[in-house]
């Protein structure tokens, strides 16, 4: 079938929160099932449009050149970038993954030492306790810390450097599904569903 079909699509839940993201096969299915509609926006307004209306829609609005349409038989049809669940109102949540972007990411990227936030680059991880001393590599005992920071302290306790942590490391709770599966391409009409933190953005970019 058309190339247009691997597309995604955002899902939002009954409350207009951002649940998912699907391929154009799966988001057609939900529309012809009746279980989704189409949020389309045009001039900052957002339109609720059912399976029959967002054909007819795709009818009068022809693109010239077809990329982001599927063809029938009888029709060629516009692949939705956002769909509203008719039903669902919860939001999946997930355990956060113990990876070094996660730990930057509960960090917001600032040193948990000098209080300063740096570009990725330039920072590192820390064992509060170090390693040699029996430290853990866990989310309780594993801090952001930047390159300077982590050399002053070495192998010694905080106190023992005159270094104080910003907070106690803590291990995240779990946060929405839809965080874990957004990846760097959003498309611009997703924005207003989902609300990411100024530090992905920047990477992103």
């Amino acid at each position: 079938m058309d190339g247009c079909l691997s597309e995604r699509v955002l899902v939002l839940n009954r409350l207009w929160q951002a649940v998912n993201i699907i391929g154009a096969k799966r988001a057609f299915s939900l529309l012809f099932q009746e279980q989704a509609k189409v949020i389309h926006s045009e001039q900052e307004d957002f339109h609720v449009l059912r399976f029959t209306e967002w054909i007819d829609y795709s009818i009068s609005h022809q693109s010239s050149n077809g990329l982001n349409c599927i063809h029938t038989v009888r029709w060629e049809i516009r692949v939705p970038k956002i769909l509203l669940l008719s039903h669902y109102d919860r939001l999946p949540m997930k355990e956060v993954k113990f990876t070094r972007q996660n730990i930057f990411e509960r960090d917001n990227y600032t040193c948990q030492y000098c209080r300063k936030t740096y570009a990725l680059k330039e920072l590192n991880l820390d064992h509060v306790i170090p390693r040699e001393r029996g430290g853990k590599t866990t989310w309780e005992n594993i801090v952001t810390s930047c390159l300077r920071c982590n050399s002053r302290k070495g192998n010694r306790l905080p106190h023992e450097a005159n270094m104080f942590l910003i907070r106690k490391p803590h291990r995240p709770k779990f946060r929405p599904f839809i965080n874990f599966v957004l990846g760097s391409d959003l498309d611009e009409s997703w924005h207003t569903f989902i609300n990411l933190p100024k530090n992905k953005l920047r990477q992103a970019g």
